[in-house]
């Protein structure tokens, strides 16, 4: 696990000025792995109550453009923060609960996957969003 010292190095790494909450928030997002802003929000409050709704969000802007954190949008899901970042890996969503779990590499190397056409972009990037029913939500598991 990563500690503030850790957070506080990647920050200034990033050339990112290191500020209470923006390792308050690396650490909230570091802890619970595919958080939405209001979770990350109310495990920031722990260490900092007085932190604003507008400033989690504006940190959380930062430090995804700065590529120490990743924002994915699952369908039908709020936008979520996660820690790993750089490897292009994929997602599978529960479909009952809506937990996530990190999937890695479809097949070979970045972007994953080559698309049938690419319309003449230069794809660096793919995102698979897996979907099915977790082990805990499994009507086999309940019995």
């Amino acid at each position: 696990m990563a500690t503030p010292l850790d957070f506080q190095r990647m920050l200034r790494g990033a050339a990112l000025r290191v500020t209470r909450p923006r390792v308050a928030v690396l650490n909230a997002v570091h802890a619970h792995p595919h958080a939405g802003t209001d979770s990350i929000l109310e495990a920031v409050r722990r260490d900092l109550p007085t932190v604003s709704h507008q400033a989690v969000y504006d940190v959380l802007r930062v430090l995804t453009v700065a590529g120490l954190v990743r924002r994915i949008e699952p369908p039908g899901s709020v936008a979520r923060y996660e820690s790993r970042v750089g490897d292009n890996h994929h997602h599978v969503v529960c479909r009952s609960c809506g937990r996530i779990v990190d999937v890695d590499c479809a097949v070979g190397e970045a972007p994953c996957l080559t698309a049938s056409d690419d319309h003449g972009f230069s794809i660096d990037e793919a995102e698979v969003v897996y979907r099915g029913v977790c082990p805990d939500c499994s009507p086999a598991s309940n019995s």
